[in-house]
């Protein structure tokens, strides 16, 4: 069995110490980070004529197809619902596709843990970089859909910043612990796909919380709608709800927490568990 060299973190310290080391390094390997992530992405869509433009193509038909039947479902008129379907599920596609790959983010990497020295944290910036671009890409139709339906977010754009920087650090915690799970546990993946199939159902995404009328209170102990309106709502020209930003912060808070406890711990066996 290959054994993984010698990590330049330091040996004889505590498990705590080490990941600290590991997160510091990978945050000087940040252009590396960049790099494999973009290799990953050009290598998903090498030889397609579009590459990862099909992103934006496969967000588009899915905004036209789902805003035709749900405007007649829901009896709702299009400007004011087809710009939050299309917000809605550039970002739950970037969410799930993270909570979908998180779990493997190791096990697929075990060629790479075992035969170079790399912070093991790089994988999960690889990764979170990685689903970054390809929301990116499918976000393009974005424009396309204001400009028909003469919606423009204006100065609500600024929220967006604080947001997206939730995101990122709420993301790198998610893979850092799912990662960990699922290198141990291989009954994880199977049951990260199960939640958030579960959790797109319960989640406004395709329906307005509002929906719910008296029962829309709920929607605060339900996390996914946090980390969505924190940037939807800028992006549909408003200011996040308080209650949106509060629960995205104690699931930034949380994660955290279970992502350090468990990376930590887990991290000496990981190479051995892949």
């Amino acid at each position: 069995m290959l054994v993984r060299p010698e990590r330049p973190i330091r040996a004889n310290t505590g498990r705590h110490a080490r990941a600290w080391d590991d997160l510091r390094a990978t945050v000087r390997l940040w252009r590396l980070c960049v790099a494999l992530a973009r290799h990953d992405l050009r290598l998903r869509y090498q030889g397609s004529v579009l590459g990862p433009l099909w992103l934006t193509v496969s967000t588009f038909v899915s905004v036209i197809a789902l805003g035709g039947v749900f405007t007649a479902l829901l009896r709702v008129e299009g400007t004011g619902y087809v710009p939050y379907l299309a917000v809605s599920l550039v970002l739950w596609n970037a969410l799930a596709g993270l909570a979908g790959e998180a779990s493997q983010v190791f096990t697929q990497q075990a060629a790479t843990i075992r035969g170079l020295p790399l912070p093991f944290a790089v994988h999960a910036a690889r990764l979170l970089l990685r689903h970054i671009f390809a929301a990116a890409h499918a976000a393009l139709v974005l424009p396309a859909v204001f400009l028909w339906y003469g919606v423009w977010p204006g100065a609500g754009l600024l929220w967006l910043v604080p947001g997206l920087l939730l995101w990122l650090g709420c993301g790198f915690f998610l893979v850092l612990a799912l990662g960990a799970l699922g290198a141990r546990f291989r009954d994880i993946p199977p049951i990260v796909a199960s939640l958030t199939q579960l959790a797109f159902f319960v989640t406004p995404v395709l329906w307005r919380a509002e929906f719910l009328g008296g029962h829309a209170a709920l929607m605060a102990f339900n996390p996914c709608h946090a980390l969505l309106d924190i940037l939807r709502a800028p992006l549909l020209g408003a200011a996040p709800a308080a209650a949106s930003w509060a629960g995205a912060m104690v699931t930034t808070a949380l994660l955290a927490g279970v992502s350090w406890a468990v990376f930590a711990r887990a991290r000496q066996r990981l190479a051995l568990w892949v």
